[in-house]
């Protein structure tokens, strides 16, 4: 009876070792405070780490080559006692099928970035509020875009139930004073910000491009023909022509055209485009994004 117990124990632990759905990496950069011991500042870059990858976010069971690929990079620049103050970027990609080529989907830098944390203790999820230290807030917060995001790249609008989960983290962020990042009002490109465009009606087509972008285009893109997904992929992009008047002030939207820039540039670049007319992607990316102009969109050929 006990082997039998046994063997049981050891299959339920092997199916919970497939129910995380993140593959995460974790940096924690405190050169710039100096000194030598570090042993807060590892034990901080463990603990997240175990955190993102051994949760259940969305309760499915993943082997590795499903879960979703994603960094973490958190830059301390000052702290005071179990206070610590800096930036965080967050970066995930999407494997592209077929192919070993992967694709990024999040790719941003929060500077407004604060926490307390104690050496070791336990790190605990409750996205029924706030948990008083801000770390894993802000964290399940950028995981839930993550899982969002990835999604919604295969298929439409299926990030939605994701973003929900990201929005009442947000809500949570707001309801609290000491912390900055998640107000609305008096601070730009917050997280409440970010994923109140996400779940806007108004940005429904930014979401529904991604799904086409990557579904119907990036992923037949290596075939032999290319013609086909490249014409996705260009639909896609000039569908994006509604929101000229309104980008400048989306934080959604421009990350999103930051962390594919580099992609899409290179996707047209090879100069057998099948027939489109290049000049008016040009034309339309360098109005979205004109930051890139000169580094990318004048350097396409027709």
């Amino acid at each position: 009876m006990k082997k039998i117990l046994s063997i049981f124990l050891l299959l339920f632990l092997f199916n919970l070792s497939f129910s995380q759905e993140l593959l995460a990496t974790v940096q924690v950069n405190s050169q710039q405070l100096g000194g030598s011991n570090q042993s807060a500042y590892k034990a901080l870059e463990k603990s997240l780490r175990d955190f993102i990858n051994n949760t259940s976010w969305t309760g499915k069971r993943l082997q590795n080559f499903e879960k979703i690929k994603s960094n973490f990079a958190i830059v301390i620049d000052s702290r005071e006692g179990n206070r610590f103050s800096g930036k965080i970027v967050v970066q995930a990609v999407r494997p592209v099928f077929n192919t070993t080529y992967e694709s990024p989907i999040v790719n941003l830098q929060d500077t407004r970035f604060s926490f307390d944390y104690v050496e070791n203790e336990n790190l605990i999820f409750n996205e029924r509020q706030f948990s008083g230290k801000n770390l894993i807030d802000v964290i399940s917060f950028y995981v839930y875009v993550i899982l969002g995001t990835d999604a919604d790249s295969f298929q439409s609008m299926a990030g939605t139930q994701w973003f929900q989960k990201a929005q009442q983290i947000a809500q949570n962020g707001e309801s609290q004073t000491v912390y900055d990042g998640w107000k609305q009002i008096s601070e730009p490109r917050s997280r409440s910000i970010l994923i109140k465009e996400i779940m806007s009606p108004s940005w429904s087509q930014l979401r529904a491009s991604i799904y086409s972008y990557h579904r119907a285009g990036l992923d037949n893109l290596f075939n032999q023909d290319q013609a086909a997904a490249k014409k996705v992929i260009f639909d896609a992009l000039m569908q994006l022509k509604q929101y000229e008047n309104s980008f400048q002030q989306a934080y959604f939207f421009n990350i999103y055209i930051d962390a594919k820039a580099d992609e899409i540039f290179n996707i047209f670049n090879s100069g057998d485009n099948g027939g489109l007319v290049l000049g008016d992607l040009k034309q339309e990316m360098t109005v979205l994004s004109p930051k890139n102009t000169d580094a990318r969109w004048s350097k396409w050929k027709q």
